[in-house]
């Protein structure tokens, strides 16, 4: 059984700076004149080559359900929605936490898993899909410490990353041989390592991100395919989300 995690969890801060109070939205499902010009629906429609989808919600909740239930059958009966009650006081570790044990419910042979809040060109996207390993993906922009997750290979050969949640400097320990930045979407295929990984995390570090199930994961041993996304877009504000609907109008043509 494939599944898919959708994490959409987030209180949208940055997408709805400046808006008043009221007109604030989930920005997965925010769009401003076609319903299907949302990042949920563009991720679901990626990941529809899974046999279920669960995306993982938290602020305006019940905006994330009314959407779903506005879904097409044929990606509706797909989508499995979960509650994160502590989307406010907990980093976005959490929100993959609860995904994945949404997810073990199931025999699962493999498990993908994208953070909500992205534009990812399909070709890139089904290179992961189609990937017999499992997966760590980088983007083309600069890196800069202050919005970038750091993917370095140590010394060792090992896959780490880096990350400050502040937004401010990076530092690495130790040598490093190539730095990325990271993708955020992630194929896993050691399924009995991914359970321990999260039995882990949510013992010792719950209120980390979602990075520090991925490093258990890869710190367990896994062979890994690394995949550049041609096109990726991190839809922080509304000026980010204009700029992908063109790249989707473009698309379309």
């Amino acid at each position: 059984m494939k599944t898919a995690i959708i994490t959409v969890a987030g209180i949208s801060s940055r997408f709805n700076k400046g808006i008043p109070e009221r007109e604030k939205k989930l920005k997965a499902v925010f769009f401003e004149e076609n319903k299907e010009d949302t990042l949920l629906f563009h991720l679901l429609q990626s990941c529809s080559f899974a046999d279920r989808i669960i995306v993982v919600g938290g602020y305006q909740y019940e905006a994330l359900c009314d959407y779903c239930n506005m879904l097409a059958n044929h990606l509706k009966d797909k989508v499995t929605l979960v509650y994160n009650e502590h989307f406010e006081d907990l980093a976005s570790g959490y929100s993959l936490y609860l995904g994945l044990k949404e997810a073990f419910k199931d025999d699962v042979d493999e498990i993908l898993f994208v953070e909500g809040d992205l534009d990812i060109d399909r070709v890139s996207f089904e290179k992961a899909v189609n990937s017999p390993l499992s997966v760590l993906t980088y983007n083309y922009e600069p890196i800069y410490a202050s919005k970038a997750v750091v993917l370095y290979k140590d010394e060792n050969g090992r896959f780490r990353y880096a990350f400050n949640s502040d937004h401010g400097m990076l530092k690495i320990d130790g040598p490093f041989s190539c730095i990325l930045n990271s993708g955020q979407l992630w194929k896993f295929t050691e399924v009995d390592n991914l359970k321990k990984a999260n039995e882990g995390f949510y013992k010792e570090e719950k209120d980390g991100t979602n990075l520090r199930i991925i490093q258990r994961y890869l710190d367990l041993g896994t062979e890994t395919e690394l995949i550049g996304l041609k096109r990726w877009t991190n839809c922080n504000t509304r000026e980010d989300y204009h700029r992908i609907v063109s790249y989707w109008e473009g698309d379309n043509k």
